[in-house]
């Protein structure tokens, strides 16, 4: 497992991340904590969690597991926005409730501080200096070590990180949105905003839901029975009727053909790609199963050609939306 900068920030973390949104539902907690010990036997030390996972038993089952490892080796991202409960200010980025949030998560996960805070969604009913000054101030209390976002525009990235800057206030070192092969509209704005402010890229559902695993192939006319794509089980990606058309299968296609090529498993295939993405810092990875971590770990220590790069790319690639390629004629200073 290599180790990789998170940003422009001095935190480095393991290139594949454990993400927990299974535990607690999916997977029970003695599975939950045989995921984590083989997860970081393998050299891995970034577990990402959030407040609202299991309703708050993904971060339980990590808080009962962290006495068993050296809790400054390991770097814990959580994340806090729609809350658990139902009064006026169980959620959102308001002072009030960002500030419970993180104490609350404490509590759940047994420790002092969280490595890496991360806004689950962008807060329009808030004034951002509320948000962003309430985010400082945790930071220079201790109980919040680095910050980050999930699931922000580009504007809205761009916009907090000139107010943060403007304030002298903690900045966001980290995005953690929707990226992998078939879903990549963040090319177009996010990522260029990330890079260009040093804000690392942590994708998650980097399989798509359990698509990109080659499960799913050219010709099947509906899910097969019991899996993720099995009628609405897919609230944030979709589902099976408005995700199957001829992209989807070109990229499954070459996908699996890469696989063949390399020796490696579609999933495989698909993380490795990822993390050779510009701006990526450490892809996602869900289990339910230490099986299915040691699949998605096979994808470290090794590189795709660039060949392969180029295919994989290519099948997936997407006519970017006005004004990008118009700003692509404008001339452009020498490299």
């Amino acid at each position: 497992m290599e180790y990789r900068y998170v940003g422009n920030s001095g935190l480095r973390v393991s290139e594949l991340c454990l993400g927990t949104m299974t535990f607690g539902k999916e997977a029970d907690e003695a599975a939950s904590h045989a995921i984590l010990d083989a997860y970081v036997e393998a050299g891995g030390d970034f577990i990402d969690t959030a407040d609202v996972y299991g309703g708050g038993a993904s971060e339980e089952i990590i808080g009962r597991w962290l006495p068993s490892r050296r809790r400054d080796a390991l770097v814990v991202a959580t994340k806090g926005f729609w809350g658990t409960g139902d009064a006026a200010n169980d959620h959102g980025a308001s002072r009030k409730h960002l500030i419970a949030a993180v104490h609350d998560s404490l509590r759940r996960l047994g420790t002092d501080y969280i490595d890496l805070y991360q806004l689950h969604c962008f807060d329009e009913s808030t004034p951002i200096e509320e948000t962003l000054s309430t985010l400082d101030q945790l930071v220079r209390t201790g109980l919040v070590r680095y910050l980050g976002v999930s699931n922000y525009a580009a504007w809205q990235l761009q916009k907090s990180v000139d107010v943060a800057r403007f304030r002298g206030w903690e900045p966001f070192v980290a995005a953690q949105p929707l990226y992998n092969l078939i879903d990549r509209d963040i090319e177009h704005e996010l990522v260029p905003v990330c890079r260009n402010e040093g804000v690392g890229i942590i994708p998650w559902s980097p399989m798509r839901g359990g698509w990109l695993t080659g499960k799913y192939r050219r010709g099947m006319t509906a899910a097969p029975a019991g899996t993720r794509w099995d009628g609405d089980q897919q609230p944030w990606l979709g589902n099976w009727e408005n995700s199957v058309d001829e992209r989807t299968w070109t990229v499954t296609d070459t996908l699996i053909a890469v696989a063949d090529e390399t020796g490696r498993t579609p999933a495989q295939v698909a993380l490795r790609w990822l993390l050779q993405r510009p701006g990526v810092t450490a892809p996602i990875v869900g289990a339910r199963t230490v099986d299915q971590l040691t699949d998605n770990l096979g994808a470290t220590g090794w590189a795709l050609g660039d060949k392969h790069l180029e295919q994989l790319t290519a099948a997936g690639e997407q006519q970017a939306p006005y004004p990008h390629p118009y700003l692509a004629r404008s001339p452009r200073r020498p490299a």
